[in-house]
């Protein structure tokens, strides 16, 4: 079969391998378009169809958009420090600058997850003044600004309300003249009220065996993810990318160049644009997801090939680009799996820096699981005794079992942990730098938690026992799609072995220091 058959095949079959009620890819390769396929329906109830035309959230591929108009207004974008600084009036020490937002290195904890601290509900409404109010509170940071990489939605809320008040126009006036004309790209907007998208694309959850429904939406985004397009308007934006491919001063060259963390360290994500590979080719890309909508693009220059995947439902958006890209390509031959023993690698553990649990099981097929950060990760055996994946790297050393996360720029030594944990937690905790609460409380052999603040009270949830005087609390739906999953909740006893307080974390934020009232 050639490459076009394969590609044909591959389109025509693609609403059955990613059920949903609609969605649209896009491929190209040297600017010119080789698919646009539409399927399904914006809005099943009203029979509306999803077109080639039809809007939908980008959702978080918006944060290059926001970085492609910060780097077109200020070439230098060093000069708004002083702005951003005004706008962490309480944070403590070091303090993040422009470009360690821009590059998801500024140690502040993701806004999302605060929120969920705060006691926001699941599908409440969340305003432009909910998040000025949670990112002025800041006290401290989760890491020293540029040392380590952790998703942060409000690095580039900040960065287009810096953009609004110092330009004094309108962020979505500014995308249209300097970024989405110049892109070609006609029907782009933003789209901050995620609760309505014009034309009356509705975003759904749920699967083909439990049915959909329509997803609610009550977030203000801005910079982070409030844009909509089209398919039209994404292809628009990757020939613009390929027209523009040898010009490191467009507005794409400038978001694609080499970035790093302060140390020198290369690193993987910069400008809203993360650097990966696809079957082994080097690749500029962004997914993007909020509730209801998942979305994917992704260029690879050597090759000059873009994909685009837009869903409005919750599929995972890199399944049909990668196999797109593997029919182009021609794929990559699976490796030979070594056989591993995992004896001195399965367990548990807590992550020293961040205070994280981490779970390590086995995997089957002589691969191992390992649990942390945001979700799980397969590990295969190598030739030199160490698990790996394109992420993450486990390998039993002197020092203990040492992990890598290169593109977090982590190497850490895993604190292994064990028994089981004392059920004497119950009652009431209060974080003095959130100015929230957490209440566990114990019913009928079960352990409950739920957290309280200015968002409101959330709801009761079971604890998971992990280690002696260690608890997760989940936390699967979230005001974002992309939910904290478990927290880590790491108690503290007295001289008397009493517990009197909590510290608790999860990957998008983490160390939070709670006291027993």
């Amino acid at each position: 079969m050639t490459a076009a058959a394969s590609l044909d095949t591959i389109l025509a079959t693609l609403p059955q391998r990613h059920a949903g009620p609609g969605g649209a890819v896009a491929v190209l390769k040297n600017g010119q378009v080789l698919a646009r396929h539409a399927w399904g329906f914006a809005d099943a109830a009203r029979r509306i169809p999803f077109t080639p035309q039809t809007m939908s959230l980008i959702c978080s591929i918006s944060k290059q958009f926001t970085c492609a108009l910060l780097l077109d207004l200020f070439p230098d974008p060093t000069v708004l420090t002083g702005d951003l600084h005004r706008r962490l009036p309480l944070l403590e020490g070091a303090r993040p600058g422009i470009l360690d937002l821009a590059h998801n290195q500024s140690g502040l904890r993701d806004y999302w997850a605060v929120a969920m601290l705060q006691g926001a509900p699941v599908e409440g409404r969340f305003t432009a003044e909910d998040a000025q109010r949670i990112i002025s509170r800041t006290r401290s940071l989760q890491f020293a600004p540029g040392t380590r990489y952790s998703y942060c939605n409000q690095n580039f809320r900040l960065l287009s309300d810096m953009i609004e008040e110092r330009t004094g126009q309108a962020f979505a006036d500014l995308l249209r003249a300097r970024v989405f004309n110049v892109a070609g790209m006609p029907t782009a907007k933003l789209n901050a009220d995620t609760a309505w998208v014009e034309g009356g694309t509705l975003g759904y959850e749920g699967s083909a065996a439990e049915g959909f429904r329509p997803a609610v939406n009550h977030i203000v985004w801005t910079g982070d993810a409030g844009i909509a397009a089209s398919l039209e308007d994404m292809i628009a934006w990757e020939q613009y990318i390929d027209a523009t491919r040898d010009d490191a001063d467009t507005l794409y060259g400038r978001l694609a160049g080499p970035v790093t963390f302060r140390d020198g360290t290369p690193a993987t994500y910069g400008f809203g644009l993360a650097r990966a590979e696809f079957h082994g080719r080097k690749a500029t890309c962004h997914e993007g997801g909020l509730r209801g909508f998942r979305s994917l693009r992704a260029y690879l220059p050597e090759e000059r090939i873009s994909v685009v995947t837009l869903f409005n439902h919750m599929a995972d958006p890199r399944g049909p680009a990668l196999e797109i890209l593997g029919a182009m390509l021609g794929g990559t031959s699976a490796a030979a799996v070594t056989e591993g023993d995992a004896a001195g690698v399965l367990g548990r553990y807590i992550e020293p820096e961040s205070g994280l649990a981490v779970a390590i099981d086995a995997a089957g097929e002589g691969r191992i699981r390992l649990g942390y950060g945001h979700g799980a990760d397969l590990l295969s055996p190598a030739a030199d005794g160490a698990y790996g994946s394109a992420g993450s790297r486990l390998a039993v050393t002197e020092q203990g079992l040492r992990l890598e996360r290169p593109s977090e720029n982590l190497a850490t030594v895993l604190a292994p942990v064990a028994g089981e944990p004392a059920a004497d937690v119950e009652g009431v905790f209060r974080s003095m730098e959130l100015g929230a609460e957490l209440t566990l409380a114990a019913s009928g052999g079960g352990l409950y938690g739920a957290f309280s603040g200015f968002l409101g009270r959330g709801e009761m949830l079971q604890l998971k026992p992990f280690s002696q005087d260690v608890w997760l609390l989940p936390c699967p739906r979230a005001l974002d799609y992309s939910a904290p999953g478990d927290w880590t909740l790491r108690f503290e006893r007295d001289s008397a072995g009493r517990v009197s307080g909590v510290t608790l974390g999860c990957w998008l934020a983490r160390n939070l220091s709670y006291t027993r009232v």
